[in-house]
């Protein structure tokens, strides 16, 4: 039977953040704006949804006087990455 698939995760660019993320131990908010080729304001507003449901922590800082945001996973969003790509393979049939 299919399983049902996190609507959090099933958002390709909160996706692809959270893939990126997982790769590394945090990143600039520039990093991942250029590895996902999002435009800012959308950007924004997938960490926004991603760091509400408890997936990754944003850090707001300056750094040489400019604002400087970095994010990193949390064990849930890792939990939920997991579980979402378990649920992914009940689609391909390798469950």
């Amino acid at each position: 039977m299919f399983k049902d698939l996190d609507p959090i995760l099933h958002s390709q660019l909160r996706l692809a953040i959270i893939s990126l993320l997982i790769t590394v131990k945090e990143a600039e908010f520039t990093f991942l704006r250029e590895k996902t080729n999002a435009t800012a304001g959308n950007l924004s507003v997938q960490i926004q949804k991603l760091k509400e449901a408890g997936y990754i922590d944003v850090i707001k800082q300056f750094k040489d006087n400019y604002p400087q945001t970095i994010c990193k996973i949390t064990p849930t969003g890792l939990a939920a990455f997991e579980k979402y790509v378990e649920s992914l393979k009940t689609y391909l049939g390798q469950s």
